[in-house]
């Protein structure tokens, strides 16, 4: 149950990164003060509740670039937005990878997304 409200969590915030940089270029996003504001807050949901995975999650979720996104919340905690490679990163490649391969396992794995103990 833990998982799939987890799972749910980034998936949720995965969407919302996606939405709120819709045809947006990095220098639009880092730009638009209430969109990057929104997608900071998103990114670290993302990194914190990925730091709330069990082990043995991301280990059945091995695809998912589980170190790339413990970078990025170490990022988001001491650099804020000096580091906007990473940041962008983070938008162009991190979340729609995940948003993929969370679809992917839903569909392989759908017990890990289930609410039902």
């Amino acid at each position: 149950m833990l998982n799939g409200a987890l799972l749910g969590i980034l998936e949720d915030a995965a969407t919302a990164v996606l939405a709120l940089t819709d045809g947006l270029d990095a220098d639009a996003f880092f730009a638009s003060r209430l969109a990057r504001e929104e997608v900071l807050c998103q990114l670290r949901i993302m990194t914190e509740t990925v730091a709330s995975l069990p082990a043995e999650t991301r280990m059945l979720l091995a695809d998912i670039d589980w170190a790339g996104w413990t970078a990025l919340g170490m990022q988001l905690k001491t650099d804020g937005l000096r580091e906007r490679a990473a940041v962008w990163a983070g938008v162009q490649t991190l979340a729609p990878a995940l948003l993929l391969w969370l679809r992917v396992y839903r569909r392989s794995r759908p017990e890990m997304f289930s609410f039902i103990p």
